[in-house]
């Protein structure tokens, strides 16, 4: 239908006011949870130490009766182990006209962008907790600390093919090469990769209770035989609700948790192609630390214009107690 000559819409109005919503989206993921479930602990300088200790092996040797000792067995000493601390940081400028003028979805900008770097931060430490494959580094004047991330430490319980491997100079993880990262040919995340690796940890004295794995593997974790569950009633309605995911992997050795880690990654090997490698984490949440040497804190720094700087940093580092209380499945598929 033909508008009527000379109707005045808004395609022809001035001094329309905008509509700006108040919310701002943001949807990205803040989640830490490997952060939220290892314990804490406090630093006192950049590189921390902890020590180890093993049992000597089980005998069932019996002695005759008024045994006598001729000799004596040897003491073995503690293993001495050490982390760095590293630091992460994140900043922004706010000039003071931004400051001032009015907003849309926050009040102060340098109050919202403090919020914002904040979270950032946190995603860092995790993404650096988990993803750091090299091995620690001291550092120098113009060489940054790196910890050694989580999977760094790893060695003892593992089931993978054509990877990386961690060593060891002396007592800290050392290298620069990303390990556990598949660089052959990746395989399919089965329940017996997870079976074996859940035995090694067992047999080792370790009790891990959480699976960590990426989005995709998560998936793969909930068509394992072995979960919790497939069914249950909600309030005594019927039929059963019947579960599409697997939260709790029952084992042999102990259930655990499985947990979805965003911020896994995949590490596509460029002599090989478009080869996609994966992880999967079991994590003895018991025998694994955040040492803090300063915690979060954001800092004014100096006015040198018209502007308010500000300053987000963390110094921490990871300790691993015991590196045998966990395992890694590696090599496996991303997609």
């Amino acid at each position: 239908m033909a508008v009527v000559t000379n109707t005045f819409t808004t395609y022809d109005a001035i001094g329309q006011r905008e509509d700006l919503s108040d919310l701002i989206a943001d949807i990205s993921p803040t989640q830490t949870p490997f952060q939220s479930n290892i314990g804490t602990r406090e630093a006192d300088a950049t590189y921390f130490e902890w020590q180890t200790d093993a049992l000597a092996s089980a005998s069932a040797t019996p002695v005759v009766e008024g045994q006598d000792l001729s000799s004596y067995t040897a003491v073995t000493p503690t293993a001495r182990m050490g982390n760095y601390c590293q630091i992460n940081m994140r900043d922004f400028i706010i000039s003071g006209t931004e400051q001032t003028v009015r907003k849309a979805g926050r009040a102060s900008e340098v109050g919202y962008q403090a919020a914002k770097v904040a979270k950032e931060l946190k995603r860092d430490i995790e993404t650096a907790c988990l993803l750091n494959g090299v091995g620690a580094v001291a550092g120098a004047t113009a060489t940054a600390r790196v910890t050694a991330g989580f999977p760094g430490w790893l060695k003892t319980n593992e089931t993978s093919t054509n990877v990386t491997k961690p060593s060891y100079t002396g007592s800290t993880p050392t290298g620069a090469a990303q390990v556990w990262k598949a660089f052959g040919t990746p395989t399919a995340f089965t329940e017996a990769m997870l079976k074996t690796t859940m035995q090694e940890c067992f047999v080792s004295g370790g009790e891990p209770r959480m699976l960590m794995v990426s989005p995709f593997n998560k998936t793969q974790v909930s068509g394992f035989s072995g979960i919790a569950s497939s069914r249950y009633n909600v309030d005594g309605a019927e039929p059963s609700v019947i579960i599409g995911a697997a939260d709790i992997y029952v084992s042999d050795f102990g259930n655990l948790s499985v947990v979805p880690q965003r911020f896994f990654t995949t590490v596509v090997d460029a002599g090989a192609g478009s080869l996609m490698n994966d992880w999967a984490l079991l994590i003895d949440t018991d025998e694994v630390a955040m040492a803090t040497l300063r915690p979060y804190r954001i800092e004014s720094l100096a006015k040198s214009g018209d502007a308010d700087k500000r300053m987000a940093l963390a110094e921490w580092g990871l300790q691993v107690n015991n590196e045998a209380a966990h395992g890694v499945v590696a090599g496996i598929t991303a997609a």
